[in-house]
């Protein structure tokens, strides 16, 4: 697990592990729905064009990505619901 998840307050986290695009977006999405203004959703994915997708999702929806991560192969993102 990453530092940041220990530094954030995470409100829920998304395990997107082994889902191929566009399933991480779209379950990241879905959890986003479920959290408040405000809360920070971690994303857990291991497709690598999640990394790009998560930037261009960020940019367009006016949701905050505070940090990305690789660990061991994955990508962790942490977004704040706006």
């Amino acid at each position: 697990m990453s530092d940041l998840s220990e530094t954030l307050h995470v409100d829920h986290t998304l395990d997107a592990r082994e889902l191929t695009c566009p399933l991480p977006l779209l379950k990241a999405k879905q959890a986003l729905n479920t959290l408040m203004v405000g809360q920070i959703l971690h994303i857990m994915a291991t497709d690598a064009g999640s990394q790009r997708d998560f930037q261009r999702f960020a940019e367009l929806s006016g949701h905050q990505l505070l940090a990305t991560d690789i660990l061991d192969g994955e990508f962790h993102y942490w977004l704040r619901k706006s």
